[in-house]
């Protein structure tokens, strides 16, 4: 411990940096611009919003992209030990950032759903900053209570902070796929670290009953009995798609048309037809199915692939990582990022009621992206000084033999 005090904050360095997780970094980034471009041209030359610029939201998204890179080398330089001063604030700050969505001169509402504020010329969405936060937060509480995991009264007591700031979201904001994913990343990082997984397994049984239950309460009722709940309609919607096909369950059709007009090899990059106004803005929640309209299962299949890699070597990460600390603030941005693409992916293919989920470094979005390369640039900070401290561990290793013989 006394070594760990001693050890610098910041590590100006490439050294130790992991290239294998930012080479397929840089591969699904420049992926991305090309569907971000290919699948917002038309759109952008058509509105005035845009400047009938064809390429505004490309230069958009560049231009987060590098602000985003810069700001994950900078964190990545900076030792992972230091954030967890931050814990404690960094909850406040979750609370707060939600209860500003309530203040009504930097709240901002968009198509019925405040989810974002204006501060001054800044505007970002709140439920990016305080997906980070829970990150370092909850793995700050595991280090701090990893020895009492086993009692429920322990357990329960690290899931309550992340419940707190979920129900916050879903109250005030009505974001229910972000308080999800918050809550899950959370459950899932208790889970990697807990003895006994086989009581989350419970868990997870009693909620796939509740599921069914729901859904069946959904069928047995009637459409009119839903007409003021949205929840309600939504999940009919999934399961009865063409009774709501003009309204409710109208981009999910689009998208699966698009997908299965794509066949093997796709109808050829920047080809899509559902992009040209069918799909409303193709470049957010639904760029997943332009991409296998336009590159068929082929392209769709390499993106998963890459998806899976990035995911692969953030997990490597998190088991090489020389403690606790860094282990869980790797495998919460791991469950983080797998559980959005997973429920993009899901909501796309309609495996999933239709919510507000994005696809990570595809979809356009420039508070996600730069939120995204800091989550990566901890990833990258936890190999960094994991490497430095074995690579010390063996130095002294070796003088020790050195002074034997």
């Amino acid at each position: 411990m006394a070594g760990r005090r001693k050890e610098r904050l910041f590590q100006f360095s490439l050294y130790g940096l992991d290239t294998n997780l930012l080479v397929v970094l840089f591969f699904v980034m420049i992926f991305g611009f090309i569907m971000i471009y290919s699948a917002s041209y038309y759109t952008a030359g058509l509105s005035q919003a845009y400047n009938h610029d064809p390429m505004c939201l490309l230069k958009n998204q560049v231009t987060y992209s590098i602000l985003g890179i810069i700001v994950m080398l900078l964190v990545s330089c900076v030792n992972y030990h230091f954030w967890c001063i931050f814990a404690l604030p960094g909850y406040l700050a979750c609370i707060v950032l939600v209860l500003l969505l309530k203040v009504p001169s930097i709240a901002v509402t968009v198509k019925g759903a405040t989810r974002w504020l204006r501060i001054g010329p800044v505007q970002f969405q709140v439920a990016e900053p305080v997906k980070l936060l829970m990150i370092v937060v909850m793995a700050t509480l595991i280090v701090i209570r990893r020895h009492r995991l086993r009692r429920w009264k322990y357990m329960l007591q690290l899931i309550i902070p992340p419940a707190i700031v979920s129900a916050m979201i879903l109250k005030i904001s009505n974001n229910m796929s972000t308080a999800a994913i918050l809550l899950g990343t959370a459950v899932f990082m208790i889970y990697v670290v807990h003895p006994e997984q086989w009581k989350f397994i419970l868990c997870g049984a009693a909620v796939a009953a509740l599921v069914a239950g729901v859904l069946y309460y959904v069928k047995s009722l009637d459409p009119l009995q839903m007409e003021n709940n949205f929840r309600l309609i939504r999940i009919r919607a999934w399961l009865y798609p063409y009774e709501y096909e003009q309204d409710k369950a109208f981009q999910s059709l689009q998208g699966l048309y698009a997908i299965g007009s794509g066949g093997l090899w796709g109808r050829g990059l920047g080809n899509s037809i559902q992009k040209l106004g069918k799909i409303p803005e193709p470049y957010n929640d639904y760029i997943f199915a332009i991409i296998c309209e336009e590159l068929g299962i082929f392209g769709a299949g390499l993106i998963i692939l890459l998806f899976i890699y990035l995911l692969y070597r953030i997990y490597t990460v998190s088991q090489l990582a020389e403690d606790l600390l860094g282990r869980m603030i790797s495998i919460g941005v791991l469950s983080h990022i797998a559980l959005q693409v997973i429920l993009n992916l899901m909501v796309v293919t309609n495996l999933f009621p239709t919510t507000g989920v994005t696809l990570p470094f595809f979809s356009y979005g420039g508070t996600a992206t730069v939120f995204l390369m800091i989550e990566i640039g901890l990833v990258l900070s936890v190999n960094k000084y994991s490497v430095k401290r074995r690579m010390e561990y063996e130095r002294e290793r070796e003088r020790e033999r050195m002074r034997r013989y």
